[in-house]
């Protein structure tokens, strides 16, 4: 009855709200919501019945149109296709390094030529 009220007061609806959700409501709800630029094949469009003035209170919203209502989710583990980086083994000490160039002086300083 409160959607067929409000589609009433926006003239796209005429008569007395019923109660009962018929052909006239659905097709009225549909020229609503295309006259918005909202999708109009599920009826009722909940940006429509807010619009209409049948969802939650904004009252106390200093920016109604791009607010939040509801908190954010909760974090969620994040699933990635791309593998884990490769990370080579980190030598310790003074063991030799399959990386290290011949080039560079070896533990005692001296140059391998």
């Amino acid at each position: 009855m409160a959607i067929q009220q409000a589609l009433i007061r926006e003239h796209y609806l005429s008569g007395e709200p019923s109660g009962t959700w018929n052909q006239a409501s659905e097709d009225a709800m549909r020229r609503y919501q295309g006259d918005h630029g909202w999708q109009t094949k599920t009826v009722p469009d909940s940006r429509a019945l807010i619009k209409l003035g049948l969802g939650p209170s904004n009252d106390h919203l200093l920016n109604p149109e791009s607010a939040m209502t509801t908190g954010p989710d909760a974090p969620r583990a994040a699933v990635s296709d791309t593998p884990a980086p490769h990370s080579e083994p980190v030598p310790v000490g003074n063991t030799p390094s399959a990386n290290t160039p011949a080039s560079m002086p070896d533990h005692d300083g001296a140059d391998p030529q």
